[in-house]
């Protein structure tokens, strides 16, 4: 199984620079040189040259991705790392993404919303983006006020939505 840690967005100059939106929380361990990370649905691997931040992004020279066009093959690759890679996390209140996603979504009652079925992750913070009971796609703030429990072990998260979170508009 692989996880998302970065997404490729553009080339940056002429000498295959990459600008890199950050999918995860420790960028300087995912992104220092001689990482190498995968290109889903691929079995590219490309190993981290260098890196420095850039306007709340990074921009990634990878080994062997010399020119622009190179570079551009890439645009909007996601770049993974084999979660058997990663390390254990200590904060009993941080997660990865692949352990919330599939687990099912329920209200403080035991009523059932739906399941995760992945994590967004914005400039405001992090979404768990829902499949609804009914199809629909419902977006969760992924925060401690509407998300009081996860519970990996038990394969759910409990949530407690403000008022018209859950509606249909």
């Amino acid at each position: 199984m692989e996880l998302v840690v970065g997404r490729v967005v553009k080339p940056h100059g002429v000498r295959g620079e990459l600008v890199i939106d950050v999918r995860t929380d420790s960028p300087e361990d995912r992104f220092a040189p001689g990482v190498a990370l995968g290109v889903r649905g691929s079995t590219r691997t490309l190993t981290v040259a260098a890196a420095r931040p850039h306007t709340g992004r990074l921009l990634v020279f990878f080994d062997g991705l010399g020119t622009r066009e190179a570079a551009e093959d890439l645009r909007g690759s996601l770049l993974t790392v084999e979660v058997d890679r990663l390390p254990p996390i200590e904060d009993p209140d941080e997660f990865y993404d692949h352990q919330l996603e599939g687990l099912a979504v329920e209200l403080l009652d035991g009523t059932a919303v739906g399941t995760v079925r992945e994590i967004a992750h914005g400039p405001g913070g992090e979404l768990l983006v829902v499949k609804a009971q009914d199809g629909r796609e419902v977006l969760i703030p992924f925060v401690e006020q509407i998300v009081p429990t996860v519970d990996i072990a038990g394969g759910r998260v409990v949530i407690d939505p403000p008022d018209g979170l859950l509606s249909i508009e």
